[in-house]
């Protein structure tokens, strides 16, 4: 068997329309997954459907905003529609607002609350019965440096994915006995929209490589491996962990 292959598997990306979201779609579908990626930007996501079939891929997209959360269950509905079925959800969605804590609103703590840690788990809670079915599942939670530093803006968002460490231990607690493993990744600085603003600095940019033991910043490239080997039977002994791909960030 190879570990590593998933061509019998259907994987659900929420976030899809770009950043790591698109990176996981590309990376599972170059395995073999058959993804639907979920989005608000239906131009994106058709356009990254069209890229995965050019390649001989499989995919589907679903337009919806994870904020409504009064929709989740017709969201999670429309995700099954189809292949019948998902065996490995990305909760890959999020938001940061980057707002001071002098001047942060309850509706902004909110909204970051809801969208990075509160999705997160009840989308899976809906989705994880018809893995149970099947003995196997693969749940990938995105966690942040802010899981274990703080930064400059970043208390509401810092606060949010502190929350996500703590639920991929709860959440692989609860499943991961009936086949559903959850494990997240913990991303250091990579070229997405939720990063444009460090991007653009390069004073800013340059020193954040230096922080880092490899000596540069990562590539959107580098988180195939890891979220394949996340989505495979590579990692069924694997569960409730956070792992950080920084190029080495929080070992300095």
């Amino acid at each position: 068997m190879n570990l590593f292959d998933l061509s019998d598997k259907v994987a659900l990306i929420t976030g899809a329309s770009s950043g790591i979201g698109a990176q996981q779609a590309k990376a599972l579908s170059a395995a073999g997954a058959s993804v639907v990626l979920l989005g608000r930007r239906e131009q994106k996501l058709a356009a990254l459907k069209l890229e995965i079939e050019a390649k001989g891929g499989w995919a589907s997209t679903v337009v919806a905003d994870l904020a409504d959360f009064s929709n989740l269950d017709d969201i999670a509905n429309a995700c099954l529609q189809p292949y019948q079925q998902i065996d490995i959800l990305c909760n890959t969605a999020g938001i940061n607002m980057r707002q001071h804590a002098d001047q942060l609103t309850v509706e902004s703590w909110d909204e970051t609350l809801q969208l990075n840690l509160k999705v997160p788990f009840f989308l899976a809670q809906k989705l994880v019965p018809q893995m149970f079915s099947r003995g196997w599942g693969k749940i990938i939670n995105v966690a942040s440096l802010q899981s274990q530093r703080a930064f400059n803006n970043g208390i509401a968002y810092g606060a949010s994915k502190g929350g996500i460490v703590q639920l991929t231990r709860a959440m692989a607690e609860a499943w991961s006995s009936r086949g559903v493993s959850c494990n997240a990744i913990a991303p250091g600085f990579f070229p997405t929209e939720l990063t444009q603003t460090v991007f653009e600095q390069g004073d800013l940019t340059a020193k954040l490589s230096q922080q880092t033991a490899i000596g540069r910043n990562g590539e959107l490239q580098d988180l195939d491996g890891l979220c394949v080997f996340l989505a495979s039977h590579g990692s069924d002994y694997i569960t409730g962990q956070t792992i950080y791909i920084d190029g080495g960030f929080t070992a300095k």
